[in-house]
């Protein structure tokens, strides 16, 4: 009896730990620019007044679908931005987009989804390569004070260090983050990570661009961001 009793109980366990989902969130982290900010148009007339200072090539109404389908480094080589350059070029457009931060807008849906992550008790939190200042004035402005911690990133392909720093800090194991984002440096950036990612399509990339990488969902709605956050079901996520 005793036996059978000990079999019993080492069968329940087994199927309590296949029974746990392998994909827990705790912490939901966003970007920023393409993801809770509308900066898109924002971003591209400052990207050619920065051209005309720095000397790269400016990016053309008529180039502006070519260059969502580009990875990062495709759009750089494309406009002729040397790396050497990147830092300053980043930090100037910092400083011209804090000038006009009042007239950017939210996504549609984004406020809701906001409060919606906050009421089913995540923690949120954001890490952009836009400036905490010009992130905290947004945030102030459409009193979308949801947010645990804002990070910037000095470096623009530098989100995976900030991601790992938030887990060690945090005590987060990989399976507890979910990473909201627009780009594919964002999806590099988990992978690097080792995070899931749930890539938008209302920002900066394409939906095409954005597959391409693979991310872990695809979310053309907010709210499908909550889907993602479900466990799955016989092997197929939301979202694909």
């Amino acid at each position: 009896m005793r036996r059978l009793a000990r079999l019993v109980i080492h069968k329940a366990r087994r199927a309590r730990r296949r029974a746990r989902p392998k994909f827990a969130p705790r912490l939901v982290i966003f970007d920023f620019d393409g993801t809770i900010g509308d900066t898109l148009m924002a971003g591209y007339e400052i990207l050619n007044t920065l051209a005309d200072r720095f000397g790269f090539r400016r990016l053309e109404e008529s180039d502006l679908a070519r260059a969502r389908a580009m990875r990062t480094l495709e759009l750089l080589a494309f406009l002729g931005l040397p790396a050497r350059k990147l830092p300053k070029v980043a930090r100037a457009g910092t400083d011209l987009l804090a000038a006009r931060i009042r007239s950017i807008q939210p996504f549609p849906g984004l406020p809701e989804l906001l409060t919606e992550l906050r009421r089913r008790g995540y923690r949120l939190g954001i890490i952009t390569s836009n400036s905490e200042k010009n992130v905290r004035a947004f945030l102030d402005q459409h009193g979308l004070d949801h947010f645990d911690f804002v990070r910037s990133s000095s470096k623009l392909l530098g989100k995976a260090r900030e991601i790992r720093a938030v887990r060690k800090s945090g005590g987060y194991k990989r399976h507890h983050v979910l990473f909201v984002g627009d780009e594919t440096r964002d999806i590099e950036a988990c992978k690097k990570a080792g995070v899931r990612i749930a890539a938008v399509t209302w920002g900066y990339n394409t939906p095409q661009a954005l597959l391409a990488l693979a991310p872990d969902f695809l979310a053309p709605t907010p709210d499908d961001i909550l889907k993602a956050l479900e466990p799955p079901s016989r092997g197929k996520h939301p979202g694909f």
